[in-house]
């Protein structure tokens, strides 16, 4: 018996998968190199990946940081520089983890505002100020663009605010960054001007390689300690770095994907502004972010599972009355917007 086969579109994975360059890395990758370690320290770099992330962002090796994901990064940093009462500064509307590692270390969660505006949410840079001239803390977590919201720091604004923190450390979490922007020039700049910040980015979401774990982060000069604890004496895993690689040679390959999503993202937002109740908000990310009819929200939710789609509904303070919707391929967005225009004019909601 045939299981249905469901459509997530609630993590923010790239439906459209990986380049055909990683995939063919994937089948002709030698065997035997999965069971030697690395040997990369011997040609004079940490790894081959950091080596070839190094000369993309125009960096030293020394300033690139491989991790297991961003997530793993994002966990570290925290790990390294905040302990049992300090602050750590975090956006209102934010990825539940962030709040997640603050705990495990007891740190003390200060949040600051984002805030809703025409037809998106914004920072709101002089009360991120006032929260962190109030409570000085010990590390800032900045989402740009920000999940769930979908909302970005424009470059002035992130200059503005990383002059103003520069004397504590920043973590700048990147992770959908290439949807909208694929320039890379800026950043071994902001980590030569701010040496305490350290930006993590990722392959799991705009190059769609989530189940290999392949993050990274640039990190500022005044990061030795970070390093230091960072490191990883065997080398790191040799075959994520060869596909990582190929996903960074395949650019005209993700450019459509981005020219694809972008076009389904501007169809998202009109459709769902031009339906009775409904709230759609630009987003920076591959995903969008939808304010629903409150009495619809349970109901729909199991309308859209019956028909083999998963979205995600949000529950959080100020967003209960959400959805964050994954950018999937273009017949799975029609699709998803087909089920909930028949679900409207089933209940003659529209």
């Amino acid at each position: 018996m045939n299981e249905k086969k469901i459509l997530y579109l609630d993590r923010n994975e790239n439906q459209y998968g990986p380049s055909p360059s990683c995939i063919k890395e994937f089948i002709t990758t030698d065997i035997k190199e999965l069971s030697e370690y690395s040997r990369d320290y011997m040609k004079g770099f940490k790894s081959r990946l950091s080596d070839r992330l190094a000369a993309e962002y125009g960096v030293s090796e020394k300033n690139i940081i491989l991790g297991y994901g961003g997530e793993d990064l994002l966990k570290q940093a925290v790990h390294c520089y905040v302990h049992k009462g300090d602050k750590i500064m975090i956006p209102s509307y934010s990825w539940w983890y962030y709040k997640k590692i603050a705990d495990e270390i007891e740190g003390v969660k200060v949040e600051y505002p984002i805030v809703e505006g025409g037809d998106t949410f914004y920072y709101d840079i002089e009360g991120m100020f006032r929260v962190y001239n109030k409570h000085k803390p010990k590390l800032v977590l900045i989402s740009s663009p920000n999940n769930p919201t979908g909302n970005r720091l424009e470059p002035q604004q992130l200059g503005q605010v990383l002059e103003v923190m520069k004397d504590t450390v920043v973590v700048l979490d990147e992770a959908y960054s290439l949807f909208f922007n694929g320039d890379k020039s800026h950043l071994g700049e902001l980590i030569t001007i701010f040496p305490n910040l350290l930006i993590i980015r990722t392959f799991s979401k705009y190059h769609a390689l989530a189940g290999l774990r392949i993050g990274f982060a640039l990190i500022g000069e005044n990061h030795v300690r970070f390093s230091l604890f960072s490191s990883r004496y065997l080398g790191f895993n040799s075959l994520s770095e060869r596909i990582a690689i190929a996903a960074l040679d395949s650019e005209e390959y993700y450019a459509e994907v981005r020219e694809k999503m972008a076009s389904d993202m501007e169809m998202f937002f009109n459709e769902f502004n031009n339906l009775p109740g409904f709230k759609a908000y630009r987003s920076y990310a591959n995903f969008i972010l939808v304010k629903i009819p409150a009495e619809i929200k349970v109901e729909l939710e199991s309308f859209l599972k019956e028909n083999g789609i998963i979205i995600k509904f949000m529950s959080e303070d100020g967003l209960n009355n959400h959805i964050r919707i994954t950018i999937g391929r273009q017949e799975q967005n029609c699709l998803l917007m087909d089920l909930i225009r028949s679900f409207l004019k089933a209940g003659s909601l529209l």
